[in-house]
């Protein structure tokens, strides 16, 4: 079956949601809203985010001063004041004192952590690269806070409690997580055994 060739973009659909988080140079909390996030080691955990550092944003040169920052992943009951920090400058206003968010200080590494959203990654920042219009931070996780309220009885995170939201770049709009359909890693162990067999 022949392709179509689509236009040169960042393809990143789907992707969750997450806001990082850091303390400015004057210990003020700067925040934004990124759809460009992943993990990216096992051992030791570490995540990386990517910011538009063409776009001048205010979060990106905090962390890049502290060398720590937390992502937060907001539920979908916080997908207003999410977007929000998304679209606003943190040179032009105090975002999060707009939509009423507060910040307690990280327990492991120097930056905010957003007490409305209901986990949170506490980074220090261990590798950083500009790739074109981006910045890309690694941040080996230092401590993982969770509310009461998303943990299942495995003392794991539920992302059907978590209700995080789901970015589709193609569309400019938010999902919400389906039905868990299939486990990971048994059909593929499965067809593995059988074609060994065959």
């Amino acid at each position: 079956m022949e392709k179509t060739d689509l236009k040169l973009r960042a393809f990143v659909a789907p992707t969750p949601t997450v806001i990082a988080s850091a303390y400015d140079e004057n210990g003020r909390t700067d925040a934004c809203t990124l759809a460009f996030v992943m993990m990216s080691s096992h051992f030791p955990p570490c995540v990386t985010i990517a910011i538009n550092a063409t776009a001048k944003r205010k979060t990106l040169k905090s962390i890049l001063q502290t060398g720590a920052f937390v992502v937060g992943y907001p539920s979908f009951e916080h997908a207003k004041e999410a977007d929000y920090l998304g679209v606003e400058t943190g040179y032009n206003a105090d975002k999060l004192a707009n939509i009423g968010f507060t910040t307690s200080k990280a327990k492991m590494v120097n930056a905010p952590i957003i007490n409305e959203l209901k986990l949170s990654l506490e980074c220090k920042v261990v590798h950083t690269v500009t790739v074109g219009s981006h910045t890309q931070i690694t941040g080996e996780i230092k401590n993982i806070q969770a509310d009461p309220s998303i943990i299942d009885e495995n003392g794991k995170v539920s992302m059907q409690k978590l209700d995080p939201m789901v970015y589709d770049e193609e569309a400019f709009v938010y999902h919400r997580l389906g039905e868990p359909v299939l486990d990971a890693f048994k059909p593929g162990a499965t067809l593995k055994k059988a074609l060994m067999q065959s």
